[in-house]
């Protein structure tokens, strides 16, 4: 501070001639001129007094906020002698709820100071004490510290209250509806199922001896096989497996998997995962395996995981990242992926499970998000009624205007149809958008080739690419699956849609060398159902022509679709089986294997679980009261009385 700004503080009787300055008046006036000071006055001090002043009170002040400043924890010192007010605040109580003798009021400013040094050191020896504490803790258990206060505060900021899994509400467990059925009565059925089961167990115990909590199984090799679509979680199968396991009663094999999942499944991991196939495999068969046997755990896994896939959808539309790391939070969409976008089968194919966690965790956050993307759909503009695989989840506009009812597209159609079905048909807005789909389907995809095949082709921005890919070939089952619910007119022309596809799917297996169908199926080019490309030809242990034969079988009972199933099951056999599992076929067409060496999860979720319902009676997970995700995990219908009843209960 200049000194010339503190004199006046000093105050002085000399005017302003006192410093040289013009002394008043005109121009002379005695003596030496305008340099002579006037006489000082009795109140006045000399220049060098003033300094003298200025010197001392300066050290006073550096004194004093020195003081303060080397104190313990001087910003608190500062912000109660400069920012309170001069009525103290008591402080707050202890714990134990033993209050504090009343502050004294008397004393003066001394006591009132006192009082606030004394705060200040009992504050300062507690932070030396919470360190202390700290420092005295394993590095683990300083990260789970930090761990539960980044997500608490992570969860204050959401402004919903997500609670976490195990304070999930107390829910009565019912017993499941055809969790088990009887044992087929034509002994040649009971044959074939028990067979179906030894193929179960012969995929489970190598996947065990060799793979035990690893993702999948390399059976040539008879070692662990994982993919990056789980990052670092690990135990695909075993989730996969679960109700599987159980609808066969595998007893002994359905607790180990149990324990695992109790004591092994950690979701706590700096990965990035494939949002899309960590709800269906692991979330879909935790989900199963809790309605099926009652497990606690199993409840707090799935809620426990649904809330780590929550921060996906923080996008500017609701649109999910495809791609997302659990630990971080941070998303992204595949680059291939038509300039950034998500993927219509992959965004689309969350609705069941999402509606099952909020009707399970009482959190209605799960549904919110799912809804929230029809509300997204709905607003957009259909190019001729079809939906293009590709999504900008930033714009909330198209990408490519590629149309597919296979990969990329999918799963989109079937949960339409099954949000209709699982919520007990209530569910108006997925009904109609999925019977308006299909009739955009028929229109624009559905064609017959020439040898009288009925296919679905895929359209690529007004243009036809007459290809049907393996994962196409589900649509027969659902198809004939939506039968009931169509206009009365179209009842029948679906069964028989779903009929024409099962027929096709069919022919694509019978065309090849080894009775399995290729991953894609061409008609054109003078070829019908028929693979022409070299990477089309292989063959992973899919599932969905069997599963279209499930459905058929189930909806029609005609005897052909066990009879193709049956076919299918030799072939497995016959080129599939080895000695540590099963794996896939590169070449289809070749007289020779050549094996992939992968046990994939979904064989034994998805294929040998197909496989064992159509040689079951319609008594084991009856279609009246359980959906099927698409990864074949069965979850219950949401019947209305059921909601009604849970309503009463709370």
């Amino acid at each position: 501070m200049p000194a010339a700004s503190l004199l006046p503080l000093f105050g002085s009787a000399a005017g302003p001639g006192a410093l040289g300055g013009p002394a008043g008046g005109g121009g002379g006036g005695g003596g030496a001129g305008g340099g002579v000071r006037k006489a000082a006055g009795p109140g006045a001090f000399r220049l060098t007094e003033k300094f003298v002043l200025l010197l001392v009170f300066s050290a006073f002040i550096t004194l004093c906020f020195g003081a303060i400043f080397f104190l313990p924890d001087s910003s608190k010192l500062l912000s109660g002698v400069f920012f309170h007010s001069a009525a103290l605040q008591p402080p707050p109580p202890p714990p134990g709820g033993q209050p504090r003798a009343p502050p004294q009021t008397g004393g003066g400013p001394a006591a009132a100071g006192r009082g606030s040094l004394a705060r200040i050191r009992a504050d300062h020896e507690r932070a030396l004490r919470e360190a202390k504490e700290t420092l005295q803790k394993l590095p683990e258990e300083i990260r789970g510290d930090i761990r539960r206060d980044k997500e608490k505060v992570a969860q204050d900021a959401r402004g919903r209250k997500e609670p976490a899994a195990s304070g999930l509400p107390q829910r009565p467990f019912r017993p499941p509806v055809g969790a088990a059925g009887q044992e087929p009565a034509d002994p040649a059925v009971r044959q074939r199922r028990a067979k179906i089961k030894e193929m179960m167990k012969h995929a489970w115990d190598n996947y065990k001896r060799y793979a035990w909590g690893l993702n999948e199984l390399k059976p040539i090799s008879k070692q662990g096989h994982s993919s990056n679509l789980f990052g670092n979680i690990q135990g695909a199968t075993i989730v996969d497996a679960l109700d599987t396991l159980y609808i066969m009663e595998m007893k002994e094999e359905f607790k180990e998997a149990k324990d695992w999942v109790e004591k092994n499944l950690d979701f706590n991991v700096n990965a990035e995962i494939s949002v899309f196939e960590v709800n269906i495999r692991f979330v879909g068969g935790l989900l199963s395996a809790y309605y099926l046997s009652g497990e606690e755990i199993f409840r707090k896994k799935a809620v426990e995981l649904g809330e780590k896939l929550l921060p996906a959808f923080n996008t500017p539309t609701g649109i999910p990242w495809a791609l997302l790391n659990i630990k971080s939070g941070i998303g992204r969409n595949w680059p291939w992926a038509s300039g950034g976008s998500s993927i219509l089968a992959e965004f689309g194919t969350l609705h069941l499970e999402f509606v099952h966690l909020s009707h399970l965790s009482g959190n209605p956050v799960f549904a919110e998000k799912v809804m929230n993307i029809r509300k997204v759909l709905n607003r957009l503009d259909k190019p001729e009624g079809l939906y293009p695989n590709y999504l900008n989840p930033s714009s909330g506009q198209w990408g490519q205007h590629h149309v597919s009812i296979g990969g990329l597209g999918d799963s989109f159609y079937e949960y339409l149809l099954k949000a209709w079905l699982m919520s007990d048909k209530t569910d108006e807005e997925g009904k109609k958008m999925y019977y308006d789909a299909v009739q955009a389907i028929e229109t624009h995809l559905i064609r017959k080739s020439s040898g009288g095949l009925t296919y679905i082709a895929e359209w690529k921005g007004g243009l036809l690419e007459h290809k049907m890919g393996h994962l196409t070939c589900f649509a027969g089952g659902m198809f004939a699956l939506g039968a009931d619910g169509a206009p009365s007119d179209k009842t029948g022309h679906h069964i028989e849609l779903g009929a024409e596809i099962a027929r096709t799917c069919h022919e694509s297996y019978d065309r090849t060398s080894m009775k399995l169908g290729p991953e894609a199926f061409r008609f054109d080019g003078g070829v019908e159902a028929i693979a022409t490309r070299q990477n089309e030809k292989y063959y992973i242990l899919r599932p969905e022509v069997i599963e279209t034969y499930m459905y058929m079988w189930r909806l029609t009972h005609d005897p052909k679709y066990r009879q193709w199933a049956w076919e299918a099951v030799e072939a497995l056999e016959k080129h599939c089986r080895v000695d540590g599992g099963y794996s896939g076929i590169r070449d289809v067409y070749n007289n020779h294997e050549s094996h992939d060496d992968v046990q994939q999860s979904f064989f034994l979720s998805e294929t040998l679980k197909y496989l064992y319902l159509l040689f079951s009676d319609d008594d084991i997970l009856p279609f009246e009261h359980w959906v099927f995700n698409t990864e074949a995990h069965p979850l219950p219908i949401l019947h209305k009385e059921d909601g009604s009843k849970e309503e009463k209960q709370k």
